[in-house]
């Protein structure tokens, strides 16, 4: 491997520790803790950019991004359209005619748009190119394309169908489709010869570890994880390609004028060299510091004057490497959140930047919702490379990593230095889906806000007690957005290429542990105690349970309340590793089973392992019923929903609290995401609760900590290391923690809400009630959280209706797109009504 040299090694103290002032999530401070200090203008944009094509002419910039397509006038710096795309947007894929008048947008299911581009910039679409859809089922899914020297032959990547579809632009039916490797991502075109990056890599041989992809087997290691990727290399008019290895998540693909082509390897911080004459390959490790763990997420390139632009997504900046020769590091340029796509023209290099800022676009009544998505655009002279070192070390500033001291301290309950502990077992509950105000925004002594306490102290009795007990968080952050990233930030300290890009349609997979494709190459949280000598045991995360025989949630909840046992429950867990180490009957995901039976089994397993004595280190704890279920006829209400969650946790505090594993105990409660909620200050901000005879009791916390921040303390505690840069980076929580324990347990509350208070039938609904309780059943409740978001938007809509009938719905606070798109689509900036 290459490890390049970079300018000058410094230590720089960690951002926190350098802005101590700025502790509130800014447009300068991100959900995930990074700071943004970015060189050049900004552009903020309603959407996440994934991809862009500059026109030929150097006027105008069209970027693709998760609703489909924004057109930004370059010299006015200046959105003059926004787009709708039928069908969604795929992860990549935009591409102008060399003539300037077409452009071409892959979307989400199984199609290319053709648009035609008007003399003032702005595009109409004009037809769309359909792909075969796979033999597998469902949709192509296509994402890169690329044009052919004759400007006619369109190729393009279709994910799920493992395949290269041809077009003649001129027609609407596809001339040709051949397969290549697994999950094709981009592909370019260099001398006749087609360069495709897989993330899938070559079909698993017969005796491999495999799991499935989309409907693809694919080869996996212990973990679960993607064990191969490729650049499928074909040259064009043969039958057989060859395939080179690749780090996981090959994404774009550059040439240079020599003809040596590049290739970012976003799950693996490389950049692959592939010599013209293709024997020769060798690593460049893209890190803005020596030593660094993983983490840059190098996604997107483009090569330029000699020189090679790297979107580092992790580091929120752009590497610039002189490609003339052997690879060289000449430094860094700061830009967005999460940069995933360059374009570079008339001296100026343009960042697509997918989170930008976060979800800062503020409501006119103040609000945020978490689906306000404030991408941006970074405009960036390139003169500003002569002040590369400059930059660069402002780039190490942002990123930098406090080293943790090594050595037999004394026993802490977070150790300051690796080292002893007196808590010995770690309780971690996830549950989905609420922000701070949702909750706790009743609680006079956190910054909260009344108004938007949709589940206040009446149903959520036993959340308001332990805060108030343990101590109230009320600036926590959730990392992510939805299911989706929320799990993978609750359990991997990290989001890799494969979630940041796909909330324009989540086609490929919706991961929750059942994509091997997805996870960071760094593991999960499990796969890191394990490695350490701790033990691990988990309740209900990453499992689609299945209730046998099928019914409702009121006959299974009656089933169980009087021990019939003519219901049971089936395991459906993707990751072999942590279907080891699961209990078996233990239900995960599944809506119509209530809180209170996993409570029981969680109870019941309890007493066996007081009675033998010992209990895991890491214990995983699944409590998803505060999601709710809307207002689905035959399901309980969204409020019946949350205080059988807030029984659940309850019940689960007090027998630990009483058991004899107390003393050397630490719970800490999360939420996976925010998404279905409004709040205040932002839409990442979320619950917490750090539960433990070590916690600093009472008192209200307003320092800055987030999922990565629960992560981080957790390992320390259990002496283990961080997992990748975004836990290593994290505040670790010491302020949630006294030396002097206090080990008086918890005894839960009574809910004071029926927990099986039951949605009203449609017969008794009419108007806007009844049309979100028919959108509140349709919705997919086969895996968590599957929804767009205006679909959220209208889940919202559902449960403010349902626990505030007579009480105006908060639109400023939700809002799935903001300024500038109404119900009826997306229409162009500048409309007589855009207010």
């Amino acid at each position: 491997m290459l490890l390049l040299p970079l300018l000058g090694l410094a230590i720089f103290a960690p951002p926190h520790a350098q802005v101590p002032g700025s502790n509130l999530v800014s447009d300068q401070l991100m959900a995930t803790g990074q700071f943004l200090r970015p060189a050049g203008q900004q552009l903020l944009l309603n959407s996440r950019p994934v991809d862009l094509a500059l026109h030929p002419n150097g006027k105008w910039l069209y970027v693709k991004e998760n609703r489909g397509l924004t057109v930004v006038d370059v010299a006015r710096w200046k959105v003059i359209q926004e787009l709708a795309v039928k069908g969604g947007s795929s992860q990549t894929g935009i591409l102008v005619h060399p003539g300037g008048e077409w452009l071409y947008v892959s979307n989400a299911e199984s199609s290319v748009w053709q648009g035609k581009i008007g003399n003032d910039g702005r595009v109409s679409w004009e037809g769309d190119f359909p792909l075969p859809k796979p033999k597998l089922g469902g949709e192509a899914y296509p994402t890169g394309m690329a044009l052919a020297d004759d400007d006619r032959t369109l190729y393009v990547c279709a994910s799920r169908s493992n395949q290269i579809v041809m077009f003649d632009t001129r027609g609407q039916n596809p001339i040709q489709a051949f397969d290549t490797d697994i999950a094709p991502y981009d592909l370019a075109l260099h001398d006749g010869t087609l360069y495709v990056s897989c993330w899938g890599g070559k079909r698993p041989i017969r005796g491999v570890k495999t799991a499935p992809s989309a409907g693809t087997e694919v080869e996996v290691d212990e973990r679960g994880i993607a064990k191969g990727a490729t650049v499928a290399i074909h040259t064009l008019g043969q039958a057989t390609y060859r395939s080179i290895p690749t780090g996981l998540q090959p994404s774009e693909i550059a040439f240079a004028p020599d003809g040596r082509a590049f290739v970012a390897n976003a799950n693996d911080d490389t950049v692959l060299e592939i010599s013209a004459d293709l024997k020769s390959i060798r690593e460049i490790v893209v890190s803005p510091q020596p030593g660094l763990p993983f983490g840059s997420a190098p996604n997107a390139l483009s090569i330029f004057d000699g020189k090679l632009f790297v979107a580092a997504g992790g580091n929120n900046a752009v590497g610039v490497y002189d490609v003339t020769g052997s690879p060289q590091l000449v430094g860094f340029l700061p830009v967005g959140w999460y940069p995933a796509a360059i374009a570079i023209s008339n001296g100026f290099a343009y960042v697509a930047n997918v989170k930008g800022i976060g979800s800062r676009r503020k409501q006119k009544d103040g609000s945020y919702s978490v689906y306000n998505f404030t991408g941006s655009l970074t405009k960036v002279s390139l003169s500003e490379l002569g002040r590369l070192q400059t930059h660069t070390q402002t780039v190490r500033r942002l990123n930098a990593i406090p080293a943790v001291p090594i050595g037999s301290g004394k026993s802490e309950p977070v150790p300051r230095k690796m080292g002893r502990s007196p808590i010995e077992h770690v309780v971690y509950i996830i549950k989905e889906n609420r922000t701070y105000d949702q909750i706790f925004g009743d609680v006079a002594t956190g910054d909260g806000d009344p108004k938007l306490c949709t589940f206040g102290r009446n149903i959520t009795p036993n959340h308001h007690a332990l805060a108030q007990r343990f101590g109230l968080l009320d600036n926590y952050y959730c990392n992510g957005i939805n299911s989706a990233d929320g799990h993978a930030w609750s359990v991997e300290g990290n989001a890799t290429s494969h979630f940041e890009r796909s909330f324009g349609g989540w086609t490929r997979s919706y991961p929750f542990g059942d994509d091997p494709l997805s996870p960071s190459f760094s593991g999960f949280l499990w796969d890191n105690v394990l490695k350490h000598g701790r033990s691990f045991y988990n309740f209900g995360e990453f499992d689609y349970a299945t209730e046998k025989p099928d019914g409702s949630w009121v006959q299974f909840y009656q089933d169980w309340r009087s021990r019939s046992g003519k219901f049971h429950v089936e395991h459906n867990i993707g990751v072999e590793r942590v279907r080891r180490y699961s209990h078996p009957q233990y239900p995960g995901w599944d809506l119509d089973i209530s809180d209170q039976y996993r409570a029981q089994i969680f109870l019941d397993d309890l007493k066996k392992r007081e009675a033998q004595g010992a209990y895991p280190n890491l214990t995983i704890i699944y409590l998803p019923q505060d999601h709710t279920s809307g207002t689905a006829p035959g399901n309980p209400t969204p409020r019946a929903c949350v205080a059988d969650n807030d029984l659940a946790l309850g019940k689960i505090v007090d027998c630990l609290s009483h058991s004899k594993f107390w003393k050397k105990m630490a719970i800490f409660v999360i939420e996976d995401d925010p998404q279905n909620g409004f709040d205040h200050v932002d839409g990442h901000r979320s619950i917490c609760l750090v539960i433990s005879p070590y916690s600093q009791r009472g008192g209200t916390s307003s320092r800055f900590y987030n999922q990565t921040s629960v992560l981080a303390t957790m390992q320390r505690i259990l002496g283990v290391p961080p997992m990748n840069q975004m836990d290593a980076r994290s505040p670790i929580m010491f302020e949630c923690f006294t030396s002097k324990p206090n080990y008086r347990p918890y005894s839960f509350l009574w809910n004071r809400v029926a927990i099986d208070e039951q949605n009203p039938p449609k017969s008794e609904l009419k108007g806007e009630a009844l049309k979100l309780a028919e959108y509140s059943t349709k919705l997919p409740k086969d895996k968590p959280d599957q929804m767009n978001a205006t679909e959220a938007d209208f889940f919202n809509r559902a449960i403010w209706g349902s626990v505030y009938p007579n009480r105006a719905y908060p639109a400023g606070y939700a809002g799935a797109h903001g300024r500038g798109l109404k119900k009826r689509g997306l229409r162009s900036v500048g409309d007589p009504d855009d207010d």
